[in-house]
């Protein structure tokens, strides 16, 4: 049941560019509505394709971060040569250097806090970030947005944002902008999402979801995982 159940979206066609740890075999994978991901491996599911992004710097994929594409939908693959490092180099880590993911806890108190604050269902954020960002802290689109819930540089100043790659002022920025959504639009999440993508100029000129496939097949995609989470909270209680 969808109550008040607000949610995030990146802009209409963005190059999403989430950036995985250059692995020896890592792929650089163009789908065909412009997303751009580096990805330690490529696996068929039926007529979909996994493709799996490394976590935390390590060089394998963890099983369970993944992006799910239609087959036909990636359209290049490109293999991301391993560049060795100069043995006598010495590294100074940047501040984003050392900015690293959020553990699954520290991700479920984030989620928590910014959902609490604004009234917005907690697996619906989580359901965004996956839609926007597939967890990636450090995400950018060729436009410039940025971080999990993939925030412009303007959005993210005018929702008191000042480091959109860190994942708390990111998550907190992007509920406040979907808030902003669902309060013009009346808590229709539908509506809410698909301005989160498009733009509001877009929903306010079609009066409803833009005739846009993008658009359409991101409202879906998050409505989808929002209800497998619920499904899979039932199934836990059940138990």
């Amino acid at each position: 049941m969808l109550s008040r159940f607000r949610l995030g979206a990146m802009g209409f066609g963005l190059v999403l560019t989430a950036v995985c740890p250059l692995a020896r075999g890592a792929e650089h994978v163009t789908l065909r509505n412009g997303f751009e991901l580096d990805c330690v491996r490529r696996e068929m599911v039926g007529d979909k394709v996994r493709l799996y992004l490394a976590d935390k710097g390590v060089a394998a994929a963890d099983d369970t971060n993944y992006l799910e594409v239609a087959a036909d939908a990636v359209v290049r693959v490109e293999t991301v040569p391993d560049v060795p490092e100069p043995v006598s180099a010495v590294k100074v880590p940047s501040p984003t250097a050392v900015m690293t993911a959020p553990t699954k806890e520290e991700m479920h108190e984030m989620l928590a806090h910014a959902g609490a604050a604004h009234h917005i269902d907690e697996d619906l954020l989580a359901s965004v970030v996956r839609a926007e960002s597939g967890g990636q802290v450090r995400a950018v689109s060729r436009t410039g947005a940025q971080g999990l819930m993939q925030l412009m540089p303007g959005t993210a100043s005018a929702m008191g944002v000042e480091d959109a790659f860190r994942p708390e002022q990111n998550i907190a920025g992007g509920t406040a902008y979907l808030d902003e959504l669902l309060t013009r639009y009346r808590d229709n999440v539908a509506l809410a999402l698909a301005a989160y993508n498009a733009g509001p100029g877009a929903v306010d000129k079609y009066h409803g979801v833009p005739p846009y496939r993008e658009t359409r097949e991101y409202v879906a995609r998050v409505i989808r995982e929002f209800n497998r989470r619920k499904q899979m909270a039932l199934m836990a209680q059940a138990k």
